[in-house]
């Protein structure tokens, strides 16, 4: 037992928790490629291990079986999407239809940099109940994000906040539905046509006629 004052060891400068917290980070990203390379059916935690270059002991210290780290990727791509447009909301001035776009052109560049993000939060992320299950609450979690974001831009111009929920579910459910037939090669739209799209639908469903 540690006492009081005992050091805790560490390897290559790193502490075990540190090392549990790499190896976790490994699964989830390799379950995000499996994901988007080869689909729910693909993503065995065989397959997660291998391309994490990890054993199933390890696995098993982070997850307690597939399922949970089908979810664990998905929550981890939301979190990465939400994060990129608080920030750029912070870091962006402008008309409030010149801070809606430098959002949505930073959300369109991350996925098409990294297409395996989007791929899991908008087409894979109904494969299995629970993932439906949980896609459902983030599309809650996001339309909420997007009410509140629209009464900060438009003030008095914006839906009271009942409305602006059910207009924010509109929104979600509309861009993850046309990023995923843009994804998909379903809709040939440019970068900056699919930007452009996306910003004019918040600008239309944020704001009272």
């Amino acid at each position: 037992m540690l006492g009081v004052g005992t050091p805790v060891r560490s390897y290559g400068g790193k502490t075990a928790e540190q090392r549990r917290q790499d190896r976790r980070r490994r699964l989830i990203e390799a379950t995000i490629t499996l994901l988007a390379e080869h689909g729910e059916a693909g993503t065995t935690m065989t397959a997660i291990c291998a391309r994490a270059g990890l054993t199933e002991r390890y696995f098993y210290e982070s997850f307690a079986h597939r399922e949970d780290a089908l979810l664990a990727a998905l929550d981890d791509v939301s979190d990465q999407i939400a994060a990129a447009a608080v920030r750029v909301l912070e870091e962006t001035s402008g008309s409030p239809d010149d801070r809606v776009h430098a959002v949505m052109a930073s959300f369109v560049d991350l996925v098409r940099r990294q297409p395996a993000l989007g791929l899991v939060a908008v087409v894979h992320s109904s494969a299995t109940p629970s993932l439906r299950a949980r896609r459902h609450e983030l599309i809650r979690t996001f339309a909420d994000l997007v009410a509140r974001e629209a009464a900060t831009l438009y003030g008095d111009s914006a839906w009271p906040a009942d409305r602006a929920r059910l207009q924010g579910l509109v929104y979600i459910a509309g861009v993850a539905e046309l990023v995923a037939a843009w994804l998909t090669g379903e809709v040939q739209l440019s970068a900056e046509q699919l930007t452009e799209t996306a910003r004019d639908m918040f600008v239309a469903l944020s704001q009272q006629p």
